[in-house]
Protein backbone atom coordinates (compact mmCIF):
# COMPACT_ATOMS: atom_id res chain seq x y z
CA UNK A 1 0.00 0.00 0.00
CA UNK A 2 0.89 3.59 -0.41
CA UNK A 3 2.00 6.11 2.43
CA UNK A 4 -1.50 7.43 3.73
CA UNK A 5 0.09 10.77 4.35
CA UNK A 6 1.48 11.31 1.26
CA UNK A 7 -1.77 10.86 -0.85
CA UNK A 8 -3.65 13.29 1.74
CA UNK A 9 -0.62 16.06 0.99
CA UNK A 10 -0.06 15.01 -2.80
CA UNK A 11 -3.81 13.50 -4.41
CA UNK A 12 -2.56 15.29 -7.92
CA UNK A 13 0.87 13.05 -7.82
CA UNK A 14 -0.90 9.72 -6.93
CA UNK A 15 -3.49 10.24 -9.76
CA UNK A 16 -1.07 10.98 -12.18
CA UNK A 17 0.81 8.18 -11.11
CA UNK A 18 -2.36 6.28 -11.75
CA UNK A 19 -3.07 7.92 -15.18
CA UNK A 20 0.67 7.10 -16.44
CA UNK A 21 -0.10 3.30 -15.41
CA UNK A 22 -3.52 3.48 -18.07
CA UNK A 23 -5.52 3.00 -14.17
CA UNK A 24 -8.28 4.91 -12.87
CA UNK A 25 -7.35 8.31 -11.04
CA UNK A 26 -11.08 7.71 -9.81
CA UNK A 27 -9.87 5.61 -7.21
CA UNK A 28 -7.62 7.83 -5.78
CA UNK A 29 -11.18 10.23 -4.79
CA UNK A 30 -12.72 7.18 -3.47
CA UNK A 31 -9.84 6.03 -1.45
CA UNK A 32 -10.09 10.00 0.35
CA UNK A 33 -13.40 9.92 0.35
CA UNK A 34 -13.29 6.34 2.54
CA UNK A 35 -10.57 7.79 4.95
CA UNK A 36 -12.34 10.82 5.99
CA UNK A 37 -15.46 9.02 6.32
CA UNK A 38 -13.14 6.19 8.06
CA UNK A 39 -11.96 8.68 10.44
CA UNK A 40 -15.18 10.14 10.71
CA UNK A 41 -16.47 7.05 12.05
CA UNK A 42 -13.52 6.68 14.62
CA UNK A 43 -14.51 9.55 16.30
CA UNK A 44 -18.28 9.15 16.24
CA UNK A 45 -17.46 5.41 17.76
CA UNK A 46 -15.04 7.32 20.28
CA UNK A 47 -17.43 10.17 21.20
CA UNK A 48 -20.34 7.19 21.88
CA UNK A 49 -17.64 5.27 24.13
CA UNK A 50 -16.83 8.48 26.32
CA UNK A 51 -20.15 9.18 27.06
CA UNK A 52 -20.80 5.77 27.95
CA UNK A 53 -18.03 5.22 30.33
CA UNK A 54 -19.11 8.90 32.14
CA UNK A 55 -22.81 7.60 32.48
CA UNK A 56 -21.61 4.46 33.77
CA UNK A 57 -19.64 6.71 36.60
CA UNK A 58 -23.41 8.60 37.34
CA UNK A 59 -25.11 4.89 37.36
CA UNK A 60 -22.80 4.08 40.20
CA UNK A 61 -23.46 6.84 42.32
CA UNK A 62 -26.96 6.67 41.36
CA UNK A 63 -30.06 5.47 43.48
CA UNK A 64 -33.43 5.50 43.01
CA UNK A 65 -35.95 7.22 40.38
CA UNK A 66 -32.41 8.61 38.92
CA UNK A 67 -30.76 5.27 38.66
CA UNK A 68 -33.11 4.35 37.14
CA UNK A 69 -33.89 6.57 34.49
CA UNK A 70 -29.87 6.35 34.00
CA UNK A 71 -29.83 2.84 33.40
CA UNK A 72 -32.40 3.57 30.52
CA UNK A 73 -30.37 5.91 29.12
CA UNK A 74 -27.37 3.59 29.48
CA UNK A 75 -29.53 0.87 27.41
CA UNK A 76 -30.32 3.49 24.99
CA UNK A 77 -26.55 4.58 24.64
CA UNK A 78 -25.23 1.01 24.22
CA UNK A 79 -27.67 0.97 21.67
CA UNK A 80 -26.12 3.66 19.82
CA UNK A 81 -22.94 2.47 20.85
CA UNK A 82 -23.14 -0.63 19.03
CA UNK A 83 -24.45 1.10 16.01
CA UNK A 84 -21.59 3.10 15.59
CA UNK A 85 -19.11 0.37 15.94
CA UNK A 86 -20.85 -1.68 12.95
CA UNK A 87 -20.73 1.73 11.43
CA UNK A 88 -16.66 2.10 12.41
CA UNK A 89 -16.53 -1.79 11.02
CA UNK A 90 -18.10 -0.92 7.99
CA UNK A 91 -16.18 2.34 6.71
CA UNK A 92 -13.33 0.11 7.70
CA UNK A 93 -13.34 -2.56 5.23
CA UNK A 94 -14.58 -0.23 2.82
CA UNK A 95 -11.23 2.43 3.42
CA UNK A 96 -9.08 -1.33 3.08
CA UNK A 97 -10.80 -2.08 0.05
CA UNK A 98 -10.23 1.34 -1.74
CA UNK A 99 -6.63 1.78 -0.01
CA UNK A 100 -5.73 -1.76 -1.75
CA UNK A 101 -6.82 -0.98 -4.72
CA UNK A 102 -4.35 2.53 -5.39
CA UNK A 103 -1.47 1.17 -6.86
CA UNK A 104 2.46 1.66 -5.72
CA UNK A 105 3.39 5.55 -6.94
CA UNK A 106 5.45 5.06 -9.85
CA UNK A 107 9.19 6.96 -9.82
CA UNK A 108 9.95 9.94 -11.19
CA UNK A 109 11.79 8.42 -13.78
CA UNK A 110 9.54 5.33 -15.09
CA UNK A 111 8.02 6.08 -18.62
CA UNK A 112 4.30 6.07 -18.60
CA UNK A 113 2.50 4.28 -21.26
CA UNK A 114 1.82 0.05 -21.37
CA UNK A 115 4.20 -2.78 -22.67
CA UNK A 116 5.88 -1.39 -25.93
CA UNK A 117 6.48 2.10 -24.47
CA UNK A 118 9.57 1.10 -22.73
CA UNK A 119 12.80 2.55 -23.00
CA UNK A 120 16.01 1.47 -23.75
CA UNK A 121 18.59 2.34 -21.52
CA UNK A 122 21.39 -0.03 -23.00
CA UNK A 123 22.19 -2.87 -25.29
CA UNK A 124 25.31 -5.08 -24.78
CA UNK A 125 26.65 -7.64 -27.18
CA UNK A 126 26.23 -8.35 -31.09
CA UNK A 127 23.83 -10.83 -32.38
CA UNK A 128 25.25 -13.61 -33.51
CA UNK A 129 25.17 -14.20 -37.59
CA UNK A 130 23.75 -18.05 -37.76
CA UNK A 131 22.59 -19.37 -41.13
CA UNK A 132 19.30 -21.52 -40.86
CA UNK A 133 19.52 -21.61 -37.04
CA UNK A 134 17.27 -23.78 -35.19
CA UNK A 135 15.00 -23.02 -32.06
CA UNK A 136 15.72 -24.03 -28.78
CA UNK A 137 13.27 -26.99 -28.87
CA UNK A 138 14.98 -28.52 -31.82
CA UNK A 139 18.18 -28.06 -29.95
CA UNK A 140 17.16 -29.31 -26.89
CA UNK A 141 15.51 -32.35 -27.87
CA UNK A 142 17.82 -33.22 -30.80
CA UNK A 143 20.76 -32.71 -27.48
CA UNK A 144 18.53 -35.18 -25.42
CA UNK A 145 18.13 -32.16 -23.12
CA UNK A 146 13.93 -31.18 -23.43
CA UNK A 147 11.13 -33.78 -23.37
CA UNK A 148 7.86 -31.78 -24.18
CA UNK A 149 5.72 -34.49 -25.19
CA UNK A 150 6.25 -36.71 -22.08
CA UNK A 151 5.78 -33.41 -20.05
CA UNK A 152 2.50 -32.96 -21.55
CA UNK A 153 1.68 -36.69 -20.93
CA UNK A 154 2.72 -36.44 -17.51
CA UNK A 155 1.26 -33.41 -16.43
CA UNK A 156 -0.50 -31.46 -19.32
CA UNK A 157 0.34 -28.69 -21.52
CA UNK A 158 3.18 -26.63 -20.89
CA UNK A 159 5.39 -29.08 -18.84
CA UNK A 160 8.35 -30.60 -19.48
CA UNK A 161 11.15 -32.79 -18.57
CA UNK A 162 14.65 -31.83 -18.49
CA UNK A 163 16.81 -34.98 -19.53
CA UNK A 164 20.40 -35.94 -18.76
CA UNK A 165 22.45 -32.58 -19.47
CA UNK A 166 19.41 -30.72 -19.90
CA UNK A 167 19.02 -31.32 -16.17
CA UNK A 168 22.85 -30.91 -15.21
CA UNK A 169 22.67 -27.45 -17.65
CA UNK A 170 19.80 -25.84 -15.40
CA UNK A 171 22.03 -27.58 -12.41
CA UNK A 172 24.77 -25.75 -13.21
CA UNK A 173 22.99 -22.77 -13.93
CA UNK A 174 21.08 -22.33 -10.96
CA UNK A 175 24.24 -23.17 -8.81
CA UNK A 176 26.07 -20.53 -10.62
CA UNK A 177 23.70 -18.08 -9.64
CA UNK A 178 23.33 -19.10 -6.41
CA UNK A 179 27.51 -19.53 -5.91
CA UNK A 180 27.77 -15.51 -7.04
CA UNK A 181 25.10 -13.72 -4.51
CA UNK A 182 26.54 -15.90 -1.76
CA UNK A 183 29.79 -13.81 -3.16
CA UNK A 184 28.09 -10.77 -3.50
CA UNK A 185 26.63 -10.82 -0.12
CA UNK A 186 23.26 -12.56 -0.49
CA UNK A 187 22.09 -15.39 2.04
CA UNK A 188 20.98 -18.52 0.71
CA UNK A 189 17.42 -19.46 0.84
CA UNK A 190 15.25 -22.34 0.13
CA UNK A 191 11.54 -21.19 0.72
CA UNK A 192 8.53 -22.98 1.15
CA UNK A 193 6.34 -23.04 -2.18
CA UNK A 194 3.25 -22.80 -0.49
CA UNK A 195 1.71 -19.47 1.43
CA UNK A 196 -0.60 -18.26 3.41
CA UNK A 197 -3.08 -16.06 1.73
CA UNK A 198 -2.01 -13.38 3.43
CA UNK A 199 1.22 -13.54 2.54
CA UNK A 200 0.28 -13.87 -1.53
CA UNK A 201 -1.93 -10.65 -1.02
CA UNK A 202 0.46 -8.70 1.00
CA UNK A 203 2.91 -8.82 -2.09
CA UNK A 204 0.32 -7.73 -4.59
CA UNK A 205 -0.23 -10.94 -6.69
CA UNK A 206 -4.25 -11.01 -5.83
CA UNK A 207 -4.55 -7.73 -7.55
CA UNK A 208 -5.22 -8.05 -11.47
CA UNK A 209 -3.35 -10.85 -11.83
CA UNK A 210 -4.69 -13.13 -9.21
CA UNK A 211 -5.68 -15.05 -11.99
CA UNK A 212 -2.07 -16.57 -12.67
CA UNK A 213 -1.92 -17.70 -9.35
CA UNK A 214 -2.27 -21.36 -8.52
CA UNK A 215 -5.01 -21.66 -5.43
CA UNK A 216 -4.58 -24.82 -3.52
CA UNK A 217 -8.26 -25.76 -2.75
CA UNK A 218 -8.72 -26.72 0.83
CA UNK A 219 -12.03 -28.08 2.68
CA UNK A 220 -10.95 -25.37 5.71
CA UNK A 221 -10.12 -21.85 4.66
CA UNK A 222 -8.00 -21.11 7.50
CA UNK A 223 -5.93 -24.14 5.30
CA UNK A 224 -6.37 -21.98 2.17
CA UNK A 225 -2.84 -22.18 0.47
CA UNK A 226 -1.22 -20.75 -2.31
CA UNK A 227 1.44 -21.80 -4.85
CA UNK A 228 4.02 -19.23 -5.55
CA UNK A 229 4.96 -17.83 -8.98
CA UNK A 230 8.52 -16.60 -7.40
CA UNK A 231 10.60 -17.23 -4.42
CA UNK A 232 9.86 -13.15 -4.20
CA UNK A 233 6.74 -14.00 -2.02
CA UNK A 234 7.62 -16.32 0.66
CA UNK A 235 10.80 -13.75 1.30
CA UNK A 236 8.95 -11.10 1.31
CA UNK A 237 6.83 -12.62 3.64
CA UNK A 238 10.02 -13.92 5.88
CA UNK A 239 9.76 -10.71 7.73
CA UNK A 240 6.47 -9.54 7.94
CA UNK A 241 4.92 -8.74 11.62
CA UNK A 242 8.98 -7.49 12.33
CA UNK A 243 10.77 -4.77 13.34
CA UNK A 244 14.35 -4.95 11.18
CA UNK A 245 17.93 -3.73 12.34
CA UNK A 246 19.45 -2.11 9.30
CA UNK A 247 21.78 -0.41 11.30
CA UNK A 248 24.55 -2.48 9.13
CA UNK A 249 23.10 -2.24 6.02
CA UNK A 250 20.52 -3.91 3.87
CA UNK A 251 19.29 -7.42 4.10
CA UNK A 252 19.86 -9.46 0.49
CA UNK A 253 18.51 -13.02 0.57
CA UNK A 254 18.59 -15.68 -2.83
CA UNK A 255 15.63 -17.52 -2.76
CA UNK A 256 16.16 -20.96 -5.01
CA UNK A 257 12.24 -22.34 -5.90
CA UNK A 258 10.12 -24.15 -7.92
CA UNK A 259 7.86 -21.67 -9.42
CA UNK A 260 4.15 -21.66 -10.71
CA UNK A 261 2.43 -19.68 -13.28
CA UNK A 262 -1.10 -20.67 -14.73
CA UNK A 263 -0.49 -18.05 -17.17
CA UNK A 264 -3.93 -17.20 -17.54
CA UNK A 265 -4.69 -15.32 -20.56
CA UNK A 266 -1.32 -16.06 -22.58
CA UNK A 267 -3.43 -18.99 -24.78
CA UNK A 268 -1.75 -19.35 -27.80
CA UNK A 269 1.68 -17.09 -26.65
CA UNK A 270 5.06 -18.85 -26.57
CA UNK A 271 3.08 -22.31 -26.39
CA UNK A 272 6.71 -24.57 -28.20
CA UNK A 273 9.09 -25.25 -25.85
CA UNK A 274 9.94 -23.86 -22.59
CA UNK A 275 9.96 -19.66 -22.52
CA UNK A 276 6.38 -19.75 -21.10
CA UNK A 277 5.80 -22.60 -19.43
CA UNK A 278 3.28 -23.27 -16.21
CA UNK A 279 6.43 -24.62 -13.90
CA UNK A 280 10.13 -23.39 -13.72
CA UNK A 281 13.39 -23.46 -11.53
CA UNK A 282 14.46 -19.40 -10.20
CA UNK A 283 17.15 -18.00 -8.46
CA UNK A 284 15.80 -14.64 -6.82
CA UNK A 285 17.50 -12.00 -5.05
CA UNK A 286 15.28 -9.81 -2.65
CA UNK A 287 16.42 -7.18 -0.41
CA UNK A 288 15.19 -4.86 2.89
CA UNK A 289 16.39 -1.72 3.06
CA UNK A 290 16.04 1.83 4.59
CA UNK A 291 13.86 3.45 1.45
CA UNK A 292 16.61 6.01 1.19
CA UNK A 293 18.69 3.12 -0.34
CA UNK A 294 16.73 1.98 -2.53
CA UNK A 295 17.28 3.29 -5.47
CA UNK A 296 21.32 2.53 -5.09
CA UNK A 297 19.88 -1.20 -3.95
CA UNK A 298 17.99 -1.27 -7.32
CA UNK A 299 21.33 -0.62 -9.31
CA UNK A 300 22.85 -3.00 -7.39
CA UNK A 301 20.48 -5.84 -8.08
CA UNK A 302 20.56 -4.75 -12.16
CA UNK A 303 24.66 -4.87 -11.54
CA UNK A 304 24.51 -8.69 -10.63
CA UNK A 305 21.80 -9.66 -13.12
CA UNK A 306 24.19 -8.28 -15.53
CA UNK A 307 27.55 -9.98 -14.10
CA UNK A 308 24.98 -12.91 -14.49
CA UNK A 309 24.50 -12.55 -18.08
CA UNK A 310 28.10 -11.74 -18.57
CA UNK A 311 28.42 -15.38 -17.31
CA UNK A 312 26.37 -17.12 -19.88
CA UNK A 313 28.28 -14.86 -22.59
CA UNK A 314 24.41 -13.44 -24.41
CA UNK A 315 23.50 -10.02 -26.15
CA UNK A 316 21.15 -8.47 -23.93
CA UNK A 317 19.64 -5.38 -23.95
CA UNK A 318 18.55 -3.24 -20.38
CA UNK A 319 15.00 -1.47 -20.64
CA UNK A 320 13.36 0.85 -18.71
CA UNK A 321 9.76 -0.94 -18.10
CA UNK A 322 6.64 1.59 -18.82
CA UNK A 323 4.44 2.30 -15.99
CA UNK A 324 1.74 0.71 -17.60
CA UNK A 325 3.42 -3.04 -17.13
CA UNK A 326 4.95 -2.29 -14.01
CA UNK A 327 2.39 -4.52 -11.96
CA UNK A 328 1.24 -3.01 -8.75
CA UNK A 329 3.49 -3.34 -6.01
CA UNK A 330 7.12 -2.17 -8.44
CA UNK A 331 7.54 2.00 -8.56
CA UNK A 332 10.37 1.23 -11.10
CA UNK A 333 11.32 -1.87 -13.17
CA UNK A 334 14.40 -2.45 -15.30
CA UNK A 335 14.31 -5.21 -17.25
CA UNK A 336 17.23 -7.41 -19.06
CA UNK A 337 16.57 -9.02 -22.23
CA UNK A 338 18.39 -11.43 -24.51
CA UNK A 339 18.91 -11.81 -27.85
CA UNK A 340 16.59 -15.05 -29.11
CA UNK A 341 17.98 -15.30 -32.70
CA UNK A 342 15.21 -17.98 -34.30
CA UNK A 343 12.68 -15.22 -32.71
CA UNK A 344 14.76 -12.42 -34.15
CA UNK A 345 14.29 -10.49 -31.15
CA UNK A 346 14.93 -9.77 -27.80
CA UNK A 347 13.06 -11.49 -24.88
CA UNK A 348 13.30 -11.17 -20.85
CA UNK A 349 15.56 -13.22 -18.83
CA UNK A 350 15.49 -11.19 -15.91
CA UNK A 351 13.36 -8.28 -14.09
CA UNK A 352 14.57 -5.82 -10.99
CA UNK A 353 11.67 -4.00 -9.13
CA UNK A 354 12.05 -1.28 -6.95
CA UNK A 355 9.01 -2.00 -4.73
CA UNK A 356 9.35 1.58 -2.20
CA UNK A 357 7.67 0.51 0.78
CA UNK A 358 4.60 -0.66 -0.94
CA UNK A 359 4.93 -4.26 0.26
CA UNK A 360 6.43 -3.60 3.67
CA UNK A 361 3.67 -1.95 4.56
CA UNK A 362 1.05 -4.30 3.86
CA UNK A 363 3.19 -7.29 5.51
CA UNK A 364 3.86 -4.58 8.33
CA UNK A 365 7.81 -4.83 7.35
CA UNK A 366 9.70 -2.32 9.71
CA UNK A 367 12.90 -1.10 10.80
CA UNK A 368 13.97 1.42 13.49
CA UNK A 369 15.07 5.07 12.65
CA UNK A 370 18.51 6.92 14.33
CA UNK A 371 15.99 7.67 16.33
CA UNK A 372 14.67 4.50 17.85
CA UNK A 373 11.46 5.06 15.74
CA UNK A 374 9.75 2.69 13.84
CA UNK A 375 9.45 3.12 10.06
CA UNK A 376 8.32 1.11 7.20
CA UNK A 377 11.27 -0.55 5.04
CA UNK A 378 11.78 -0.83 1.42
CA UNK A 379 11.85 -4.13 -0.59
CA UNK A 380 13.52 -4.85 -3.76
CA UNK A 381 13.54 -8.03 -5.64
CA UNK A 382 15.02 -9.46 -8.64
CA UNK A 383 15.92 -12.44 -11.07
CA UNK A 384 19.07 -13.89 -10.79
CA UNK A 385 18.76 -17.05 -13.33
CA UNK A 386 15.35 -19.11 -14.19
CA UNK A 387 15.03 -21.89 -16.38
CA UNK A 388 13.84 -20.37 -19.33
CA UNK A 389 17.73 -18.55 -19.52
CA UNK A 390 18.37 -22.13 -21.35
CA UNK A 391 16.69 -20.90 -24.45
CA UNK A 392 19.39 -17.81 -24.74
CA UNK A 393 21.96 -20.32 -24.16
CA UNK A 394 21.36 -23.36 -26.63
CA UNK A 395 20.22 -20.77 -29.33
CA UNK A 396 22.74 -18.04 -29.50
CA UNK A 397 25.21 -20.42 -28.80
CA UNK A 398 24.62 -23.21 -31.31
CA UNK A 399 27.07 -24.05 -33.64
CA UNK A 400 26.97 -25.63 -37.65
CA UNK A 401 27.54 -29.16 -36.56
CA UNK A 402 24.60 -28.73 -34.26
CA UNK A 403 26.45 -29.03 -31.08
CA UNK A 404 26.11 -26.02 -28.76
CA UNK A 405 29.05 -24.65 -26.73
CA UNK A 406 28.39 -23.63 -22.96
CA UNK A 407 30.55 -20.55 -21.66
CA UNK A 408 33.24 -20.87 -19.64
CA UNK A 409 32.68 -19.58 -16.47
CA UNK A 410 29.44 -21.90 -16.74
CA UNK A 411 30.79 -24.41 -17.58
CA UNK A 412 32.83 -24.63 -14.61
CA UNK A 413 29.42 -25.43 -12.83
CA UNK A 414 28.34 -28.24 -15.42
CA UNK A 415 30.98 -30.44 -15.61
CA UNK A 416 31.19 -29.89 -19.54
CA UNK A 417 31.62 -26.71 -21.68
CA UNK A 418 29.98 -28.43 -24.90
CA UNK A 419 27.07 -30.05 -25.85
CA UNK A 420 26.34 -32.55 -28.93
CA UNK A 421 24.29 -34.78 -30.70
CA UNK A 422 24.28 -38.34 -29.62
CA UNK A 423 26.02 -40.90 -31.87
Amino acid sequence: MIDLKFLRENPDAVRDSQRARGEDPALVDRLLEADAARRASIADADTLRAEQKALGKRVGQASGDEKTALLDQAKQLADKVKAAVAAQNEAGAAFDSAYRSISNIIAEQTPPGGEDDFVVLETVGTPPELTDPKDHLELGETLGLIDMGRGAKVSGSRFYFLTGQGAMLQLGLLNMAAAKATAAGFTMMIPPVMVNPEIMDGTGFLGAHADEVYRIKADDEKDQKYLVGTSEVPLAGYHSDEILDLSDGPKRYAGWSTCFRSEAGSYGKDTRGIIRVHQFDKVEGFVYCKPEDAEAEHQRLLDFEKSMLAAIDVPYRVIDVAAGDLGSSASRKFDCEAWVPTQNTYRELTSTSNCTTFQARRLQTRYRDDNGKPQTAATLNGTLATTRWIVAILENHQQPDGSVTIPEELARFTGFDVLTPPA
